[in-house]
């Protein structure tokens, strides 16, 4: 089957020689980000991260020709047009606000997910953005993951008929970053979101969500989330659910591994279920997807590509900030005012876990 046909990968953008600098020189930064960029020809062009050695082994390593040692000249710079964030969430809002007073030269903010520590410092985010005419996107990769741009695709032609149910599976062991520790959520609000995303994308906002948690046995440091449960009630009677497991059994410590990513998605007309080829990462393990519906009884149609989430998903973000900041419109998929919906159902997976009970997105999320 021609994958073209579900349109696993984006339109690559029409531009590509923006003055792009980046704030962050971590792995993300460095493995992800830039190898994806190179593929669609587009090169960053200034760089800041800590400690300064760092920043300069990337450039050096990416063809990065300028390095500054603090991320607020990096700003003040007036060739920049196009800032790619990759710091920890709650360094993130107070970088907007710096570009946001350097707004007459800034055009477009990618920045990492989640937007911010809470949804009403996100909402601050996005509204200060807007009053200085920055156009912000928000990096929720896995929207450009290739087996879930291939069940959007399912979806928007009704391939599967009316959605019933959906579920994730994730059994992998996430490196957790040391900036972590200091935070008050964990899984739900490093991990989950990649999720609870992938299912606002899909299907829209619920109208409320449950969460049962307990603490992962292998993550020392104090925390609430590490394995996690939840299920999103929406008003149509369709229910989504994922099992986020952190621990994954002791592999570490000594047992067999068994590691994967596994989604479902069951309509009246049609079935579609896959894989996700991150737990194998650095191995460019591709994501997959196999689907059947009504119209061929019997018969699982399977395509297959050589693209991986990391990094190629990363090629969809940017770029689809690119092509919004030449048209002069909103990303028509990382948009960052379309984002608050995550970052308000991140919250509410909060207060359901804190207060023991459904929470209605409606308590927090004011569109």
């Amino acid at each position: 089957m021609d994958t073209n046909l579900l349109n696993h990968m984006p339109t690559p953008p029409a531009r590509t020689d923006w003055w792009i600098g980046a704030v962050g020189s971590g792995f993300i930064m460095r493995d992800v980000h830039l190898a994806a960029y190179r593929k669609i020809g587009v090169q960053v062009r200034s760089i800041w991260g800590t400690p300064l050695a760092e920043a300069e082994d990337v450039a050096r390593l990416r063809g990065i020709e300028h390095v500054y040692d603090t991320w607020q000249k990096l700003l003040a710079d007036p060739a920049l047009e196009i800032v790619d964030i990759a710091v920890p969430p709650h360094v993130q809002p107070e970088v907007i606000r710096e570009a946001v007073r350097q707004s007459s030269h800034i055009r477009g903010i990618l920045a990492q997910k989640p937007l911010a520590m809470s949804y009403p410092e996100a909402v601050e985010c996005v509204e200060m953005c807007e009053r200085a005419g920055i156009t912000l996107a928000v990096n929720q990769n896995m929207r450009y993951d290739q087996s879930i741009r291939a069940l959007k695709t399912l979806l928007d032609r009704g391939d599967l008929g009316e959605p019933v149910l959906a579920t994730i599976e994730m059994r992998a062991i996430p490196h957790w970053q040391k900036w972590l520790e200091q935070y008050n959520g964990l899984t739900l609000a490093a991990m989950s979101i990649h999720h609870l995303d992938c299912f606002r994308y899909l299907f829209g906002d619920p109208k409320s969500v449950y969460v049962s948690a307990r603490t992962d046995p292998r993550t020392k440091f104090a925390h609430r989330d590490g394995i996690v449960l939840y299920i999103l009630e929406y008003e149509n009677g369709f229910r989504a659910s994922s099992w986020d497991d952190v621990w994954a059994g002791p592999a570490r410590e000594g047992a067999a591994a068994d590691s994967y990513i596994r989604w479902r998605v069951e309509g009246t007309e049609g079935l579609a279920q896959g894989t996700i080829g991150w737990p194998e990462y650095p191995n460019a393990v591709p994501s997959t997807i196999r689907y059947s519906t009504t119209r061929d009884p019997g018969v699982w149609i399977a395509p297959q590509w050589s693209e991986v989430w990391f990094p190629d998903a990363f090629q969809g973000t940017m770029g689809e900030l690119l092509d919004a900041v030449s048209e002069g419109r909103e990303p028509n998929i990382v948009g960052a005012r379309e984002n608050l919906g995550t970052m308000a159902l991140v919250d509410a997976c909060y207060r359901s876990l804190d207060e023991h009970r459904p929470v209605d997105i409606a308590e927090i999320y004011k569109p």
